[in-house]
């Protein structure tokens, strides 16, 4: 896989806990409660996990790009 697919699909990777956030209109609600939480809570924290598996994948295509890149 070349470094600049490798970029390519780091991208929606970072991006998506973003966009995901900055759009309270889908978890601006009290329903479905989660454990007694609301909606609007455990959809964030939620999020927090994700976030971290996403920057986890974007992590692991990026670093061995930037070996290649490094090489040439």
């Amino acid at each position: 896989m070349t470094p600049r697919i490798r970029y390519m699909l780091a991208a929606p990777l970072l991006a998506a806990p973003i966009i995901a956030l900055l759009m309270p209109g889908i978890y601006n609600r009290t329903e479905p409660t989660l454990a007694g939480f609301p909606f609007f809570y455990w959809y964030q924290l939620l999020w927090v996990a994700l976030t971290m598996c996403t920057m986890s994948g974007a992590y692991f295509l990026v670093v061995p790009a930037q070996k290649t890149r490094g090489k040439k």
